[in-house]
This record gives structure tokens, C-alpha cells and sequence, in this order.
């Protein structure tokens, strides 16, 4: 007689809530919230900030200030990571994060401001990418879904109730609390994240020993172009914002931060990038483009709701808070899959045109600031409906061996595409003037500028589809 089969026990994989994961799930996401709270809050209170220090000539390098350090930060804390463990560029990046929080709040002066806000933005570059490889490290294969799906949750909830938190705040307690309540809470995601922290070995063995004069070359090669790029996306926004004080000295600037710039992205972006070749590079660079031309108007509207209609800062925060309801809803519709993943980002970079070109009417002499509600709504969806498919798109055009090169490669021109087409604009409204009225005119001025942008993603969303 055949002996009978014994019964074959389902595999359950392990909660990330449950005893094993428990804490390391909820330390990752208290840091990652406590990082997108900050970056959702400091927009609505930039207006009062720039108020209180004299520092509306700083308006737009301030957000650029965050995004560059982060770029240089992401390279640098990935290579690493990858070499000697994630703990020391977590711990390093969590405390350079508390530093810069500290410093922004208790900033006298705005050079002090700007300098905090590099600051910060080293500090959440290198813990955000510490953060995916100690969840790689820490989580088996088939948990870590689950993780990046919180971690999203860890994203949305801060984009919904962040700004009108921080409006709110700042109207009651002022603008330096915004910084300064989120120091306290860093305590116990440190104390929750020791265990994941004490895992933390660089790869071994076999892995180590594959590509090992690639490893050696790699991060120095790697250093270098993160500091070209960085190096030269601030000297090109300074010589931008100067040219109409000191035109030569400021032209030399420019000129030199464009081929920094350039000899880094060509290091850091695949071959035929920044040609826009059809099929990956192209879709690297739309991760940009939307970057661009949705948050170098986003970045504006608090400092144009509250200085040209007279928003106070909590009714700034709801107004930006509505372009995370749009989002969620693209994002969700994007899931979907109805259409060709071209016609998505295609469809996608048209609903952020037309949202910005509706915000516009938010200034216009005669009629409400509310006009941005349904405005950003629409640009909002726009950006769930493109960034998710783009995202997507990128890692199915990816060989397995060089996802994690390309992921890095959205998130450098996802940063640069920010800090750029903000300090742009923050040149724009120095050039045009502070007053209430400049102020609007500069707002149509940038609008129109990124709904360019917006227009060109939309007529180059075909170039997404391989050959």
C-alpha cells in the first residue's frame, strides 16, 4: 500500500504588524511620515517665513536647497549602504535630518534658514534611501509589497492633512513650531528601529565577491557625478537669479552650472537620456518633467493665496491639500490598466497642464483663491495618473540587474526636476517684484512657463513606448 501523502500546510507569509516586524514596520513609517510631513508643511509656511526674515528673495531656493542636497544624499547613502550596511547612513541621515530641523526653527537669519534646509535635505536623502535597503535586508522577498504599500499610506496621509496641520500651527504657535514638533517624535523610531538596526551587514560572499572591480570603481565614479550635478544645479539657479543684478559674472555661473550639470546626469541617467531616445530614456525623464511643471506651481500657491488674496496660512494648506485627493485618485485609476501605459502618461501630463493653466484664474483680479481647489484637484490627478505609470513603465523596460540603477535614476531627475523648476520660479518672482500685484504677475509668469513643460511631456509621452 503507497503511504498516505501527508497534508500540505498553506504558506502564510508573516504580518508586517505582527510580533516579528511589529516594531521595525512602525519605526519605518513614523520616520518616513515625520520626512513627508515636513516636506508637505514647509510650503504653507514658507510665506511667513519669508515674511518674518526678509527672505522672499529666497523663496524658491529654499525648496531647491532640500531637493539638490537630497540628490547628492540618495547617490552617496545607496553606495553606502550597498558596501558597509545601511545603520551608519540611517543614523547619520536621521540625525543631519534633526539638525536641519532644529536650525530651520531657530533660524534669525534667512542665511541660516537656506543653510538648515540643506541641511534637512541631506539628512532625508540619506535616510530615505537607508531606509529601502534596510527593508530589503530586513523583510523576506515576499513580505516587502506589503512594506512599500505602507510605506505609499506613509506618503498620502502627509500630503492630505500636512498643510492644513502646518497652517494651523503656524497661525497659533507660530512658523518655527512646525520644525520644531517633529524633533521629539524622532525618539521613538530610533528606539522602535535598534533591533533592524543591530541586522544591518553589508552583502557577503558570493554577492560581495560578484562585480568586485565594479565596486571599487563605482562609488568614487558615482561621488563624483552626484557632486557635479548637485554642485551644478546650485551654481546654475544662483547665476539664474543673478543675472539681472551682476548680467557677466552671473552668465559665467550659468554657464558653468549647466556642464557640471550635464557631465553629471550623463554619469547618472542611462545613455540617450537626455536626447530623450525612445523607450526608457525617455521614460526616465518624464518622471522630471512632471516633477517639474506640477511642483514649481505647487510650491507657489500658499506664497500667491496668502500674499495676493489674503489666505491665511491654514486656508493655504487646504487649498495645496486638495492635489493629494487628485492624486490618490489618479494613482488608484492607474492601477487599473485600461489604456496603453503612452496614453496613461500621455493623458496624465494633460491634466497637469490644464490644472495649472485653471490655477492661473486663482490671482486674477475679481475672482476667488478657492478657484485653486478644483484647479490643483485636476493637476493633482494628473500626477497620480502619470508618476505611477511612469514609475511602472521604467522598472518593465528594466533588465533585473539594473532596476535598482534606474530607480535611482527617477529619483534624480524626480529631485532635480523640483529643485529646478522651483528656484526658477523663486528667480522669476525676485525679477518681477514682492509686491502683492508682482507677485501675481510673477504666478502667471511661472504657470505658463511649467504648463510649457506639461505640454512638451504631453507630446513626448509617445517616445515612452519601446521599440
Amino acid at each position: 500500500m503507497t503511504a498516505p501523502k501527508a497534508l500540505e500546510t498553506p504558506y502564510d507569509p508573516p504580518r508586517i504588524f505582527g510580533a516579528a516586524y511589529r516594531t521595525a514596520t512602525i519605526g519605518i513609517l513614523l520616520v518616513i511620515t515625520l520626512i513627508a510631513f515636513e516636506g508637505m508643511s514647509v510650503g504653507v509656511v514658507m510665506p511667513v517665513v519669508s515674511q518674518e526674515l526678509d527672505a522672499l528673495d529666497l523663496y524658491g531656493l529654499s525648496f531647491s536647497a532640500f531637493l539638490i542636497a537630497s540628490l547628492f544624499a540618495n547617490v552617496v547613502s545607496g553606495l553606502w549602504s550597498d558596501r558597509r550596511g545601511y545603520t551608519a547612513p540611517f543614523l547619520l541621515g536621521v540625525v543631519l535630518f534633526v539638525i536641519g530641523m532644529g536650525l530651520a526653527g531657530a533660524a534669525p537669519t534667512k542665511a541660516l534658514f537656506l543653510a538648515a534646509r540643506g541641511v534637512q535635505g541631506l539628512g532625508a536623502g540619506c535616510t530615505i534611501v537607508a531606509v529601502y535597503v534596510m527593508i530589503a535586508r530586513v523583510y523576506p522577498p515576499d513580505v516587502r509589497p506589503k512594506v512599500f504599500a505602507a510605506l505609499s499610506a506613509a506618503w498620502v496621509v502627509p500630503a492630505m492633512v500636512g498643510p492644513a496641520v502646518a497652517g494651523f500651527v503656524a497661525k497659533i504657535w507660530g512658523w518655527q513650531w512646525v520644525f520644531f514638533g517633529i524633533i521629539p517624535l524622532v525618539v521613538p523610531a530610533l528606539v522602535m528601529l535598534i533591533p533592524a538596526l543591530n541586522k544591518s551587514t553589508p552583502p557577503a560572499g558570493d554577492e560581495a565577491g560578484a562585480g568586485e572591480k565594479s565596486l571599487r570603481a563605482r562609488p568614487v565614479l558615482m561621488t563624483v557625478a552626484a557632486t557635479a550635478a548637485a554642485g551644478g544645479a546650485g551654481t546654475l539657479l544662483y547665476g539664474v537669479d543673478k543675472l539681472h543684478v551682476s548680467p557677466v559674472p552671473s552668465a559665467i555661473a550659468v554657464v558653468g552650472g549647466l556642464a557640471c550639470l550635464a557631465y553629471g546626469l550623463v554619469k547618472l541617467l542611462p545613455p540617450g537620456a537626455l536626447r530623450f531616445g525612445r523607450g526608457l530614456p525617455t521614460t526616465i525623464m518624464m518622471r522630471g518633467m512632471f516633477s517639474a511643471a506640477f511642483f514649481g506651481v505647487n510650491s507657489f500657491i500658499p506664497l500667491a493665496l496668502q500674499q495676493v488674496k489674503g489666505f491665511d496660512p491654514t486656508a493655504a494648506g487646504i487649498a495645496l491639500t486638495t492635489g493629494a485627493l487628485g492624486w490618490s485618485t489618479g494613482s488608484y485609476l492607474q492601477s487599473r490598466r485600461t489604456v496603453d501605459a503612452h496614453r496613461r502618461i500621455r493623458l496624465g501630463a494633460a491634466c497637469v497642464m490644464a490644472g495649472i493653466l485653471l490655477t492661473v484664474l486663482s490671482v486674477l483680479p475679481g475672482v476667488t483663491g478657492w478657484t485653486a481647489v478644483p484647479a490643483w484637484i485636476v493637476a493633482g490627478f494628473g500626477m497620480g495618473l502619470g508618476m505611477s505609470t511612469v514609475s511602472v513603465t521604467a522598472l518593465k523596460q528594466s533588465p533585473v540587474h539594473e532596476q535598482g540603477a534606474n530607480s535611482a535614476a527617477l529619483s534624480v531627475t524626480d529631485m532635480l526636476g523640483s529643485g529646478l523648476a522651483v528656484g526658477v520660479g523663486g528667480a522669476l518672482v525676485n525679477l518681477i517684484g514682492h509686491s502683492p500685484e508682482m507677485i501675481a504677475r510673477g504666478f502667471v509668469v511661472i504657470c505658463g512657463l511649467m504648463a510649457a513643460i506639461a505640454l512638451s511631456a504631453t507630446l513626448l509621452a509617445v517616445r515612452t513606448r519601446s521599440l
